[in-house]
């Protein structure tokens, strides 16, 4: 294995047996748990890792999935100091909390390799749903409506399914093989999948509806969001997702990066983006941000991460233009500083009256956020909130049309959403669904309250 390809091997390494189990004893296995209640998912905490403890990976494995079913990413990239170990109550002591994602992928990691599978389906009811995308919201969607009974096919325009866990998170982080091993699990409850199948283009809404019950839409955000800036035509400037895809689909030596990289934006799609560059070879990497440290918008674990990696932090510095003759020589910012709080909280930057600097490089990437494809929006015919986001209810994922559903950052949208988050939204939806077809089983289904925790970004330990 090459340097390369070893810089972009998992980073944090799995327990050990020794090591799970020694860390699966330390748990108080709270009644009443904290943890429990600041899963999105509600996974039962105590009670998988009480399973850890005592041998049994199997049912460890099985209660996780039964409330998560993308048990294994979510043991990778969620963040967990602000979810479920940071409701432990050994933080009150001021002791390190119960390494929960750690144990939590030590158990579906077994799942995975085992070839088992948690997952069954039920007995067929019917009726049919179609979902639109295959990430991670329409995969927990279709794991509970198989389970319901419902014949499910997943229309996915590319041609692997996952999602922005396949494509959009570098794999250092979460390895693609993981992403797809969960895609698996639900192809083999019988969901069909249909790649390379872009509804709007290769079938329409209306034609959806007429061969399925019901249509679940959980297409997430895909379309990279521009910042508008003079020269972004310019050779070795990059969108955040494209690059990072590359990196999950191409082989790594074929991949080309900068010397002097720079990203715009702090989120924590530009962290991916920037470590990424960093491990491909760049020899130094500059997150540019308008706002300061305080106001960071990706997770705590990620701004430390990014330092660890040698990433370096221009704060206070607005992009105005990219600038070049031929291709990209250089990003030209005006310096910032903070006013009164916006709708959000954070302070508003406030360009300072002849600052302007250029910040040398020859490779730009654009990281100011995600939004879907306004497109796509509009062959769907649903009522919007905002120009681009779909308007569901949060707790049932009802849409103005009474048999289209919806979940995931489509609806949401948020800075913070997370994997378990959108997983949550696509269960919610699932039992909504089904309610709504006058199933009594979706009538008494189980499903993740949504979640009242907020996800605090500290930058600091």
């Amino acid at each position: 294995m090459d340097g390369i390809q070893r810089n972009f091997q998992e980073t944090m390494p799995p327990l050990s047996p020794d090591e799970a189990l020694a860390e699966a004893n330390r748990c108080l296995f709270c009644f009443d748990a904290p943890c429990i209640r600041a899963c999105p998912t509600q996974i039962d905490i105590p009670s998988f890792i009480r399973k850890i403890a005592t041998g049994n990976l199997r049912g460890s494995a099985r209660v996780i999935m039964e409330s998560n079913p993308l048990g294994a990413t979510c043991a990778r990239v969620c963040p967990v100091e602000a979810l479920c170990e940071g409701g432990c109550v050994y933080n009150a002591q001021e002791r390190p909390p119960i390494q929960i994602g750690r144990l939590q992928r030590h158990a579906t990691d077994w799942l995975i390799d085992s070839g088992e599978t948690t997952f069954a389906a039920g007995p067929d009811n019917g009726k049919s749903v179609a979902c639109i995308g295959s990430g991670p919201s329409s995969l927990a969607a279709a794991v509970r409506l198989r389970e319901w009974g419902y014949a499910v096919t997943l229309y996915e325009a590319k041609p692997r399914g996952g999602g922005l866990d396949t494509y959009g998170i570098v794999s250092f982080r979460l390895p693609v093989e993981i992403s797809l091993a969960e895609v698996g699990l639900v192809e083999r409850t019988g969901a069909t999948f249909r790649y390379n199948t872009r509804v709007g283009t290769d079938i329409t809404v209306g034609e959806l509806l007429k061969r399925h019950d019901a249509v679940f839409v959980g297409v997430g955000l895909g379309q990279p969001a521009s910042p508008g800036l003079p020269g972004e035509d310019l050779p070795g400037v990059r969108d955040t997702l494209p690059f990072i895809e590359e990196t999950k689909s191409r082989p790594l030596d074929t991949l080309s990066v900068g010397r002097h990289v720079l990203v715009i934006g702090a989120g924590n799609s530009a962290i991916d983006a920037a470590t990424a560059a960093g491990r491909l070879g760049a020899e130094s990497v500059t997150i540019v941000y308008r706002r300061s440290k305080e106001e960071i918008p990706c997770y705590g674990f990620e701004f430390e991460f990014a330092k660890q990696e040698g990433v370096r932090f221009q704060w206070l510095a607005a992009p105005k233009r990219i600038v070049g003759s031929g291709k990209v020589e250089g990003l030209e910012c005006v310096r910032t500083r903070l006013g009164e709080p916006d709708a959000r909280g954070r302070r508003r930057p406030e360009e300072v009256p002849d600052s302007t600097f250029t910040i040398p490089a020859d490779m730009v990437i654009k990281a100011v956020g995600q939004g879907p494809d306004n497109g796509f929006l509009s062959h769907l015919g649903l009522h919007l909130k905002g120009p681009d986001r779909l308007a569901a209810d949060r707790e049932t994922g009802a849409t103005s049309h009474p048999r289209v559903f919806a979940g995931g950052d489509i609806v949401d949208g948020r800075d913070d959403a997370t994997v378990v988050a959108v997983v949550a939204m696509g269960l919610r939806a699932a039992a909504g669904l089904d309610r709504s077809l006058g199933s009594p089983r979706g009538a008494g289904a189980t499903v993740p309250a949504h979640p009242k925790t907020v996800i605090r970004r500290s930058v600091s330990r």
